[in-house]
């Protein structure tokens, strides 16, 4: 009886580890996330598996003698036999190589595909870079990148610069929707912040024209921010979940969030909840004395006072908050049609702008008592189906519906004035999306689309003067209209093994409805804006592989960035003494570029990598703003002061060129390091340098990790841009600004010091800690009116729930 007992004990025993068995998971070995997308096989390849989107994987086809290969090009390969693997209860850590090489990407197609096939220049920024990182906004994590300029006009703002271009020649993707609107401005934007970077997966930068895949405004890139996705489990349901606290010293931040999925085999849900305060921003101690913000207006009895700062440090008026939600939803069908729902919505307070508010009306006065941007309101429902049924006219279809709603104001009082502006736009944006791909042979591909936008306009603006509300000019027409229709093909071929080409085509039309109300602008002629305007563009490009350690690549491609309602019927004081006023005759802008890329991996492991990469563009009908007049005047009184009238015009041509560099190698497995520096030059046909064309850029890091402990210290850098080389737009803004030697304006260099780290306390809690600029310098970046931050502490604690 005994000895039956524990035969019947031990055969248990041994059919629960069996059992048990039966699935791995595959983690992190620094963040402890899981890895999905780990190829797992044998050494003879007769059995494999691949771990899903929780990091797990059934193995129950191996045996215990079977010697398992663990392979992701994010990760250091290893090889295990399964037996080995029980010690661990099944479950194994990957470490992470410096030298990712990006397997998959999504952004340059709309579709997953293998990043060594794609012709153009991409840098992708991981969950892992992100959780790392901690940046307080979206505009932050594109500029942790490396390779991304990032002007900031005020603390709550951060408008990228790429290649020469920014602000509404630049686009952002949100989970394949573009979020660029009809009054995205060619000045600088801050709309990147209204995307919560806490629930951002995965963010890509693809460089030059994307008019192809994208349409209009993708000039110099398109950012793609890919936010937490639905997932799905076979083994039942499922939760998990993440918390997170961030402080920061220097504008004395606190930020809290939360987010958590659930899901089972058939729906999935996931919840995220952010929060930021941010306090007046302190810059640092060490640098030139024209930065400090010296006094400031305040308002004491209904009048309006100056009073001094102290020792000038805090940027006063710069602080604001914001919060962010969104909720997912995923339902899949069968194995062939599954949907998702996303609502995100995100709000901030007013913002401060910070470079009106340091503008001086004379020596001891400021222009500005106040200028703020009003609360910054995004909301996107996004509903998409994936649908995979091959059946000769294709083999995947996505269909994605949109609509987003932006609401944006502006107040300003000048300095002793009762009367205080008030402007207020609001844009209703409707897209559709339907996205193909047909495989017609296992070496060639099409991709074939269509989309339709329509973008309605609400302006409203009104003086309010002692309790008094009085109707004034608008920003823009108010119910105008913008719409887009678009087909574009792209048809990928595999040649060989080692290369592949790439060929795209897109038409689109873009149609803008306006009248501008003439009550407050007095003008001769017609005033209906009735615009119907084409564009053709196109790409060719080709990525080759002559050997494993070599990849090389060229792409030739065309870009467009059609007159949106901000460029052609704005009107708006855009410096002081300065008015922009409407065009309707204004034309597309084009881009014609070509770039290349070189990059190669040395070493027994391919533990070091050097990529070098260049491009040249060509623009035509350049949209840029020029004097103008009105009513055959050039000057006209708007907003009490006599200004000069500009308008956006169609103007001769650019060129811009620019090379960037970037090498990483591991050390050992404890030790890494990376860096890289970006150039850009640019002109037009009169010999005037581009506003957004960047000083020269560079970042180098040292990076440690042993066990629970990752530590990297860095350099950021940024080159000077002397007066002769600035744009005649900035030459018009001494007080973001210093003179030189010969009493011209210039922008000084600049570099900070700093330092990350990262302890990971349990398994499911890390606690990330650093120090930005650590010899406090005073710095202002290029184009910028906040000045960056003094000596910073970050600390942030997260778990995994």
């Amino acid at each position: 009886m005994k000895i039956s007992f524990f035969i019947l004990v031990f055969g248990l025993i041994v059919f629960m580890q069996n059992v048990f068995a039966q699935k791995l998971e595959v983690i992190d070995y620094a963040t402890k996330e899981p890895i999905s997308g780990v190829h797992i096989y044998t050494i003879d390849e007769k059995k494999s598996t691949t771990t899903d989107s929780l990091g797990t994987c059934d193995i129950s086809e191996f045996e215990n003698n079977d010697f398992m290969v663990f392979s992701h090009t994010s990760y250091t390969q290893v090889l295990f036999k399964k037996q080995d693997l029980y010690t661990s209860r099944y479950k194994l850590e990957l470490h992470p190589t410096i030298l990712n090489l990006e397997e998959f990407v999504i952004s340059a197609n709309k579709r997953i595909q293998a990043r060594e096939e794609v012709p153009n220049k991409l840098v992708s920024i991981t969950a892992k870079d992100i959780k790392l990182n901690d940046p307080q906004t979206s505009a932050d994590l594109i500029a942790s990148s490396g390779e991304v300029f990032v002007q900031k006009s005020q603390m709550g703002g951060g408008s990228p610069m790429i290649r020469g271009f920014s602000a509404n020649k630049v686009l952002i993707v949100v989970d394949g929707v573009r979020m660029n609107n009809a009054i995205f401005r060619g000045g600088n934007l801050q709309n990147v912040i209204s995307i919560d970077p806490n629930i951002v997966e995965k963010s890509e930068v693809v460089f030059g024209p994307g008019s192809v895949i994208y349409g209009s405004d993708a000039l110099g890139g398109v950012m793609d921010f890919q936010t937490l996705s639905t997932s799905y489990s076979d083994s039942g349901n499922f939760f998990k979940g993440n918390a997170m606290v961030r402080y920061s010293s220097a504008n004395n931040e606190l930020s809290p969030h939360i987010d958590f999925s659930i899901g089972s085999s058939k729906w999935s849900s996931v919840t995220s909840i952010s929060y930021s305060q941010f306090s007046d921003l302190k810059m640092g101690t060490n640098g030139r004395d024209e930065y400090l913000r010296k006094d400031y207006v305040e308002t004491i009895d209904g009048a309006d006072k100056m009073i001094l700062n102290g020792d000038g440090l805090e940027q006063k008026f710069t602080g604001y908050s914001s919060y962010a939600l969104m909720q997912k939803i995923g339902y899949k069908l069968n194995d062939r049609i599954n949907f998702d729902y996303s609502f995100l919505y995100s709000n901030t307070s007013d913002i401060p702008r910070y470079d009106r508010l340091i503008q001086r009306k004379n020596e001891d006065t400021l222009k500005f008592a106040r200028w703020d941007y009003g609360p910054q309101k995004w909301m996107m429902n996004n509903l998409s189906m994936n649908l995979n049924a091959p059946n000769g006219a294709f083999d995947n279809l996505k269909v994605t519906l949109a609509f987003q709603n932006f609401e944006e104001s502006r107040i300003s009082r000048r300095f002793g004035s009762t009367s205080e502006k008030n402007q207020t736009e609001q844009v209703d944006m409707y897209s559709a999306n339907f996205d193909f791909d047909n495989a017609i042979s296992g070496r060639s591909t099409l991709y074939y689309g269509v989309e339709f936008i329509y973008n309605k306009v609400k302006s409203k603006a009104i003086s309010k003067d002692n309790g008094e509300e009085i109707p004034i000019m608008t920003r823009y027409p108010d119910d105008s209209r913008y719409m887009s229709n678009a087909a574009y093909v792209n048809f990928q071929v595999n040649h060989s093994r080692k290369t592949t080409f790439v060929f795209g085509l897109r038409y689109n039309q873009i149609l803008i409805d306006a009248t501008l109300d003439t009550t407050f602008y007095k003008s001769q002629g017609n005033y209906e804006i009735d615009q119907n305007t084409g564009a053709v563009t196109g790409s060719l490009g080709v990525a080759h592989r002559p050997g494993e350690s070599w990849q090389m690549n060229m792409n030739f491609s065309s870009g467009f960035k059609a007159p949106n309602i901000d460029d052609i019927a704005k009107v708006f004081d855009s410096q002081p003494g300065n008015v922009i006023v409407p065009n309707p005759d204004l034309k597309p802008e084009y881009l014609y570029s070509v770039d290349g890329l070189l990059a190669k991996t040395f070493g027994s492991d391919k533990q070091y990598k050097f990529e070098l990469s260049g491009f040249y563009s060509f623009l035509v009908d350049a949209m840029v703003q020029r004097e103008f007049q009105v009513n055959g005047q050039d000057s006209i009184i708007y907003d009490g002061e006599l200004s000069q009238v500009q308008a956006i015009v169609n103007t001769g041509s650019a060129k811009i060129s620019g090379v960037s560099l970037n090498v990483s190698a591991e050390i050992n497995r404890n030790w890494k390091c990376k860096g890289g520096v970006t150039y850009t030059y640019g002109k037009d046909n009169e010999g005037n340098n581009l506003r957004h064309v960047t000083p020269v850029f560079a970042n180098a890091h040292i990076i440690y990790e042993f066990k629970k402990l990752r530590f990297d210290a860095y350099i950021n850098y940024n080159g000077a841009i002397s007066n002769k080389k600035m744009a005649p737009s900035e030459l018009l803004k001494p007080h973001i600004y210093v003179l030189d030697e010969n009493g011209g304006l210039y922008a000084p260099n600049w570099y900070t010091l700093n330092l990350k780290s990262a302890i990971y306390i349990t398994k499911k809690s890390m606690l990330t800690f650093g120090v930005e600029n650590i010899t406090n310098q005073r710095y202002r970046a290029y184009s910028s009116g906040i000045v960056g931050p003094g000596f910073n502490f970050i600390a942030s604690l997260k778990a995994t729930i």
